[in-house]
């Protein structure tokens, strides 16, 4: 319906003289054909937030289009008939956006974020068995070498040794 609406009144500004088409009909057209491009934008869009924000917009951009076709009537550029379809058929495209952003926000409202898991029953034990470390597995700590057995980071020092540049 948005764009019916644009290409009619595309139809309807072309032949207007030079003055009007600069005055009005470009900011008729621009704001009736902003209409559906926000529509469209909006539908693109990921996340609620950005569609709900350019359906917003299309509708910020049917209210200007009855604007500037109220100023047409006032211009007589255009018939009150003329005027009056328009309006009618905007209207209906306004409650569709309207109903179109309650149903996205309704949509984001029941949406929930969370990841679940099943529920797993996990054993943590107080006491330890064993020492997790013994002294004897950070013997190498202490120095570079252990005979010809190296130690498992080559370039660690003892705090002994003083590093030269």
């Amino acid at each position: 319906m948005a764009e019916t609406v644009a290409d009619d009144l595309w139809k309807l500004v072309s032949p207007w003289d030079k003055f009007a088409k600069d005055v009005v009909g470009k900011q008729l057209t621009r704001a009736a054909d902003s209409i559906g491009a926000n529509i469209a934008e909006s539908y693109g869009r990921f996340h609620f937030g950005d569609k709900i924000n350019f359906l917003y917009y299309a509708r910020g951009s049917l209210f200007e289009t009855k604007y500037w076709l109220n100023r047409c009537l006032a211009r007589n550029l255009i018939s009150e008939n003329q005027l009056e379809a328009y309006a009618n058929t905007l209207t209906r495209i306004g409650r569709q956006l309207n109903a179109f952003t309650k149903n996205l926000k309704a949509q984001r409202k029941n949406i929930s974020y969370n990841i679940k898991e099943s529920s797993t029953e996990y054993i943590v034990e107080t006491e330890l068995s064993s020492p997790l470390i013994l002294p004897s597995d950070l013997d190498w700590l202490a120095s570079t070498s252990n005979g010809d057995e190296k130690s498992p980071i080559s370039n660690l020092q003892s705090p002994q040794e003083k590093i030269h540049d």
